[in-house]
């Protein structure tokens, strides 16, 4: 009875470990396996113990030496593929983002899923993993992408359109087909950015040929696609998108401009070292109200740079104001020339 017991321990424990692994959650894999260690030593095996624990300081010290949270890069796109999926191993986190609530929810939501993914896999059930994210340009979208592999401890592949699309007819079908088995064999998070070049509509008066095929071609794939890899495609222009296409996503995340209170919430993560004064901030974001995130932390950097330059320790708000005024004025001329 006691020997079943001790196969049980050993039975959950390689159950946790196979799932931590699976889940991408390191310091709950480095535990167990500590855990198994621990209990060889008890059964008089000091010798596997041992080695045990020397396997598990070199995979610590490997994780370390490549970035300590981030991912170990263990597989990079090699040969023509190379050329289509540009990898990296990104640190951010959602924390580092200033987003809705209703955003903010949608987001934790497909992270709570992919963290459980064993979980809900083994109870026939299909965590998120397919994201359409449309908005403006500079709301965040590719920084979304980011986040989300640097939270799941996973590389990040942005696909390089300007790679995959080719005007010889099938080519394109067969890179991307090369790109969709990368998403089922190395688990990572894949962005497909501007992702109207892909994804416009059937039967548009400039449509051709071969465009109505790549796009054929991706509703095939990413219907048939069951990997553990999260894809996450963006696009400014959302109604240009082929109507098959919002079928294929489990979820569609929209984007919007800022509003006044996230605004200040975006400069009192930024500019919190920088400027001390609330009544400052409120009238920074009167000014910075109506640009997009990615404008605002320009204009943000510059000043900070400015700063650093002159060995101030406190940004001149007024320097400030003048950089985010240059940026709305910018906006009301692109937009003029828009209508």
């Amino acid at each position: 009875m006691r020997d079943n017991k001790k196969i049980m321990a050993n039975g959950d424990q390689l159950k946790a470990l196979l799932r931590s692994h699976a889940e991408g959650d390191d310091r709950h894999f480095y535990s167990v396996a500590m855990q198994m260690a621990a209990h060889e030593a008890k059964q008089g095996h000091g010798k596997l113990a041992e080695e045990l624990r020397e396997l598990i300081d070199a995979a610590k010290a490997r994780r370390n030496a490549n970035g300590g949270d981030g991912a170990i890069p263990i597989a990079r796109p090699k040969g023509e593929l190379a050329g289509l999926l540009n990898v990296s191993y990104p640190s951010r986190r959602l924390s580092d983002m200033v987003l809705s609530e209703s955003l903010q929810q949608s987001l934790q939501r497909v992270l709570k899923e992919q963290r459980h993914l064993s979980k809900l896999r083994s109870h026939g059930l299909y965590p998120r993993r397919k994201l359409l994210l449309v908005g403006p340009s500079g709301t965040g979208k590719t920084m979304t992408a980011s986040a989300l592999a640097g939270e799941l401890g996973i590389p990040l592949f942005v696909v390089r359109l300007d790679s995959l699309i080719t005007k010889y007819m099938g080519e394109t079908a067969a890179k991307l087909r090369q790109v969709f088995d990368a998403v089922a064999s190395t688990r990572g998070v894949y962005f497909f950015d501007e992702f109207d070049a892909i994804g416009s509509q059937r039967g548009m008066s400039n449509d051709v040929g071969e465009i109505r095929r790549i796009l054929n071609s991706f509703l095939l794939m990413i219907e048939q696609d069951d990997s553990n890899s999260v894809i996450v495609a963006a696009t400014n222009h959302p109604d240009i998108l082929d109507e098959a296409l919002f079928r294929r996503f489990d979820d569609l995340v929209e984007y919007h401009v800022p509003s006044t209170a996230e605004v200040q919430a975006l400069l009192r993560l930024r500019l919190a070292v920088y400027v001390k004064s609330k009544k400052d901030l409120a009238n920074l974001a009167t000014d910075a109200t109506g640009l997009s995130h990615a404008e605002i932390a320009r204009a943000i950097d510059d000043a900070v740079k400015e700063a650093v330059m002159h060995d101030q320790e406190i940004i001149p708000t007024e320097a400030l104001r003048i950089l985010l005024q240059q940026r709305q004025a910018v906006r009301r001329r692109t937009a003029g020339g828009k209508e």
